[in-house]
C-alpha cells in the first residue's frame, strides 16, 4: 500500500467509529458473568455472625456461630462468616485475597418477581422510562471494549447479551440429576427397616421428595432452563480453558435457588447447591491458571434476596437485598475486613427494607460500573454507554 493509501484510509477511520467508543482489555481482562438464577438465599451465604437477630428470626436454618465443629459458619470477620459448604473452595481463594463479598447489594426494583427483576438487571436500564429489550448490559459493555469476543455459556441467548454486537452462545449439557434414584432409595429404606434408624432414613427421603415436587413447580420456572449448580461444577473447566484462549466477557446462568421449602442450614439442599457452586468457581480459577487468572474477575449475583426471617416451611421466601460475590487472582490484596466491601449496616430489626429484606445499599449498576472500570479501562463516556446516566462506583476491590 503507497503511504498515500495508507493515510486516507486511516483518515477514514474515525468516521467508522463514530458512534462507538473503544477501549483496549487491560492485558487481555476478562469477566464472567455468573447468574444465580431463583434469589438464592445470601444471609445463610454471608452469615451475619454478630446479629442475635439473625439467629432469632432462622431457628431451623441459621448458619452456627464460628467454632471448632465443621458445620459452623467460618469467620471471615469480626461480623462476618462463610457458609460451611465453601470451606474447601472458596475459603482458600479467600485467604489468599482472590475472593470477596457485596453484601446489601442489588437493583432498586421491588416487585420480588423472578421474571421481571431478572430482565430488569440483565438489561441494566433505568427502572422509569421506555426499555430497549434487545440491549442488555453485557452486550454494551461488549460494545465499548476492543476484541471483547462475548459469549453466553448457554442454550438461548440471554436478554444480557443481547444487542447490537454479535454474541455467540454454547449450552452446557451436563445436568445435574439425583443422587439416589427411586430404585436405589428402596434398597436403602429395606436396609434400615426395622432398625432404630428406619423412621429418619424414611423422615429424609421424604423430605427430598417434597423439595423435589417444589422444584418442579416454581423453581424450574424461575430458573429458565438455567443449567443446575452440578452442571456448573462438571461444566466450569471447560468454560474456563474457553475463556482462557478465546472469550474476554463471558455470562453463565445457574438455576435452582428459589427455596421456599426446607432450605436447610448448614447441611440440607441450599447447602449443597453451594457446594457445587463452590466446587465449579474453584475449578474454574484453577483451570484458567495463575496468569490468567490473575487478569480475570467472576462476578456471581442473583435477581433479588429472600426473607431474612424464615418462613413457616423452614424456607425462605422472595426478598430485596443480596450478596454479590467479586473473585479473581486480579484482587487488591486488601486486609480482610476490606473483602467484605460496599455500604453496610448492621444487621437488625430496624435496617430491615419493609422490615422483611435486605436493603439495597450497592446498587448494582453502580457496582458493576466501578468494577469495569477498573477491569478494562473505560472511561466515564464508555461507561455511560453501558449503564446511561449511573455514576460508577469503585468500591475497591481490583
Amino acid at each position: 500500500m503507497q503511504r498515500r493509501h495508507l493515510l486516507q484510509a486511516a483518515s477514514a477511520l474515525p468516521l467508522l467509529n463514530a458512534g462507538r467508543l473503544f477501549a483496549a482489555p487491560a492485558a487481555q481482562s476478562r469477566l464472567l458473568l455468573v447468574f444465580l438464577r431463583g434469589a438464592y438465599d445470601a444471609a445463610n451465604l454471608l452469615v451475619p455472625t454478630s446479629s442475635d437477630f439473625y439467629y432469632a428470626s432462622r431457628p431451623d436454618i441459621a448458619i452456627p456461630r464460628p467454632g471448632a465443629d465443621l458445620n459452623t459458619a467460618i469467620a471471615l470477620n469480626a461480623d462476618w462468616g462463610l457458609h460451611p459448604a465453601l470451606r474447601d473452595t472458596v475459603y482458600p481463594l479467600w485467604q489468599k485475597g482472590e475472593a470477596s463479598f457485596i453484601p446489601f447489594a442489588g437493583t432498586d426494583d421491588v416487585s420480588r418477581s423472578h421474571f421481571e427483576t431478572q430482565d430488569s438487571i440483565e438489561l441494566g436500564q433505568p427502572l422509569v422510562g421506555p426499555k430497549n429489550y434487545r440491549s442488555g448490559f453485557l452486550n454494551r459493555l461488549a460494545g465499548v471494549v476492543n476484541g471483547a469476543a462475548p459469549m453466553a455459556f448457554t442454550d438461548n441467548l440471554p436478554i444480557v447479551l443481547q444487542g447490537d454486537v454479535k454474541v455467540s452462545n454454547t449450552g452446557l449439557k451436563s445436568l445435574a440429576k439425583p443422587a439416589v434414584d427411586p430404585r436405589q432409595t428402596a434398597i436403602i429404606a429395606a436396609m434400615y427397616q426395622g432398625t432404630p434408624l428406619a423412621s429418619r432414613v424414611s423422615d429424609g427421603f421424604a423430605v427430598r421428595d417434597e423439595v423435589a415436587r417444589e422444584l418442579s413447580g416454581e423453581m424450574q420456572a424461575a430458573s429458565r432452563g438455567a443449567i443446575s449448580a452440578k452442571g456448573f461444577e462438571l461444566e466450569a473447566q471447560r468454560i474456563a480453558r474457553l475463556m482462557k484462549d478465546r472469550y474476554h466477557i463471558g455470562f453463565v446462568d445457574v438455576g435452582g435457588w428459589d427455596t421456599h421449602v426446607n432450605q436447610g442450614g448448614a447441611s440440607g439442599y441450599l447447602a449443597s447447591r453451594l457446594e457445587e457452586l463452590g466446587r465449579g468457581l474453584a475449578a474454574f480459577a484453577q483451570e484458567m491458571g495463575p496468569a490468567a487468572w490473575r487478569n480475570t474477575t467472576v462476578v456471581v449475583a442473583s435477581e433479588f434476596g429472600r426473607t431474612f426471617r424464615q418462613n413457616g416451611n423452614r424456607g425462605t421466601d422472595h426478598g430485596h437485598g443480596s450478596v454479590y460475590w467479586v473473585l479473581g487472582g486480579g484482587l487488591r490484596r486488601n486486609e480482610t475486613s476490606a473483602q467484605i466491601a460496599g455500604e453496610q449496616v448492621k444487621v437488625e430489626p430496624t435496617t430491615l427494607f419493609q422490615n422483611r429484606d435486605y436493603p439495597v445499599l450497592n446498587e448494582y449498576r453502580a457496582v458493576l460500573g466501578g468494577l469495569f472500570a477498573r477491569q478494562f479501562g473505560l472511561n466515564g463516556k464508555q461507561l455511560d454507554q453501558v449503564f446511561a446516566g449511573v455514576t460508577p462506583r469503585d468500591i475497591g476491590l481490583l
